[in-house]
């Protein structure tokens, strides 16, 4: 493999260990032949440690009146460090100052509409039941398919990208890594077997392509990463010492010597490790750092939201205000928008009414005795109605629509804050979109989807049922992914 600065990489067969993504019966080991006048990286591994930019992110205090925590997260986390960006949670300002669409002061995000990184491409090269699948993704994408088609694991294998770029380990994402094996896979000499994904992160540095090969069996590691623009490798590990918990790296350089080699370990993506392993000091390693900041800030901006009903009914105690992925604190949520963003609350009362049975003239909380609160519907002269009283269609597709409607500010995820507002795009991934609701509910989801993400900040990629499908199909604006096709 050649990672000079001045010609594309050599093209390798299908069948050649030096392939990520080559035949998905085996786990490759790929990488290449070191090449001479290679040098050693400079400085060891920092497990844990941030990034140059994270190192300035905001350790502001918290607002009091959000009382928002900075140690929160969408996803269970060990006491295991991390190797990205950490810590880049930060306060929700009020609306007037976020970077909201309905809340801009200038027209910045408008002027750089290509600025936000954002996944134009998902890749199941061996993944469970996906074999050589490529699903181009739009700004409102929906897979549909029969049960069985794949629908979830594609859904999933978006997500763990998406932490993986969060710095999460590997046996975290992946705690059930043999069942995704696809089952006709044969294991090589080694009895080594795995899978592949990988993605596409289109943004100011044109289409960077990041594709994984990760071993299953017999001992979860990654053993092939490449990270890949306009032609260049930048980045490619391997597995070269089975015995060792490390992979080697090399990463384009363009200075003295062409490619820099380096141990980078095999349970954390490479590309979040470049920030700290790559000094930036030539035009090539600057372009390695501003690929990889690019697959980051685009993968990682990501929100796996699935409400649960019949944990959203109870009253809750008041708390930070970040929705939670199963939200089942959608009243406490409700009581912080209610107070710090009031235009949105108020929007988000006039959708409620397109979706819940009745007339609904609001949306408010009450604050009760014991020091809890409970959200209510406001009827209009009539008695409130208690959200614990609605119908399980009537609360997923409230939870749906406040995700939609507020963005990263409100829900219980890693936030970029180094990065400004206006070069973000934040993907909420909805499993089973539809679950519970009627076609007049799923059907003003979907305008809502479409109508926000047409301002670029927020996209959705979902999964649904038929009757969705075949009502997004004549919806504008919306990718279908037929994945029984």
């Amino acid at each position: 493999m050649d990672l000079t600065g001045g010609s594309a990489p050599a093209r390798t067969s299908k069948n050649s260990p030096s392939d990520p993504a080559s035949d998905p019966g085996t786990v490759p080991l790929p990488g290449a032949v070191p090449a001479p006048g290679v040098v050693p990286s400079a400085g060891p591994r920092v497990p844990g440690a941030r990034t140059p930019a994270a190192s300035a992110s905001a350790s502001a205090p918290t607002s009091v009146s959000a009382s928002v925590s900075r140690t929160g997260g969408s996803l269970p986390r060990t006491s295991r460090p991390r190797a990205s960006v950490p810590e880049a949670r930060g306060p929700v300002v009020p609306e007037a100052r976020e970077g909201r669409p309905d809340a801009r002061s200038d027209n910045r995000s408008d002027a750089l509409p290509d600025a936000r990184p954002t996944v134009t491409e998902l890749r199941l090269s061996a993944f469970a039941g996906h074999r050589s699948a490529t699903h181009a993704l739009g700004p409102v994408t929906l897979f549909a398919g029969p049960s069985g088609s794949g629908k979830t694991t594609t859904l999933r294998a978006y997500e763990a990208l998406a932490r993986l770029c969060a710095g999460d380990p590997l046996d975290e994402v992946f705690p059930d890594a043999a069942d995704l094996i696809p089952e006709r896979a044969r294991p090589d000499a080694q009895g080594r077997r795995g899978f592949r994904i990988g993605c596409t992160v289109d943004g100011t540095r044109g289409p960077v392509r990041l594709d994984l090969a990760v071993q299953a069996e017999p001992r979860l590691r990654i053993v092939g990463e490449r990270l890949t623009a306009r032609g260049r490798v930048l980045l490619a590990t391997a597995l070269r010492d089975p015995g060792r918990s490390t992979v080697q790296a090399e990463w384009h350089t363009a200075g003295a010597t062409p490619v820099t080699r380096a141990p980078l370990p095999d349970d954390l993506l490479g590309t979040a490790l470049l920030p700290l392993r790559v000094a930036g000091k030539t035009p090539g390693q600057l372009e390695v750092l501003a690929a990889a900041e690019q697959v980051v800030v685009g993968l990682r901006s990501a929100f796996a939201c699935d409400p649960r009903p019949e944990r959203m009914r109870a009253p809750v105690p008041p708390g930070e205000g970040r929705l939670r992925r199963d939200c089942r604190n959608l009243a406490e949520v409700l009581h912080r928008t209610h107070t710090d963003c009031p235009r949105r609350h108020h929007r988000l009362a006039t959708v409620a009414g397109a979706g819940c049975a009745g007339t609904v003239t609001g949306l408010g909380v009450r604050e009760l005795p014991e020091g809890t609160v409970r959200a209510v519907l406001e009827r209009g002269g009539r008695p409130a109605t208690p959200l614990g009283r609605l119908g399980d269609g009537e609360l997923r597709y409230l939870a749906l629509a406040l995700t939609l409607l507020t963005g990263p500010g409100v829900l219980e995820m890693d936030r970029v804050a180094e990065v400004p507002d206006a070069m973000q795009s934040m993907t909420l991934l909805a499993d089973d979109l539809d679950r519970g609701l009627d076609p007049r509910q799923a059907g003003e989801l979907l305008r809502i989807a479409v109508e926000i993400a047409g301002d670029g900040h927020i996209r959705l990629a979902g999964a649904v049922g038929d009757r969705t499908a075949a009502e997004a199909r004549r919806t504008p604006g919306v990718t279908v992914v037929d994945l029984s096709a």
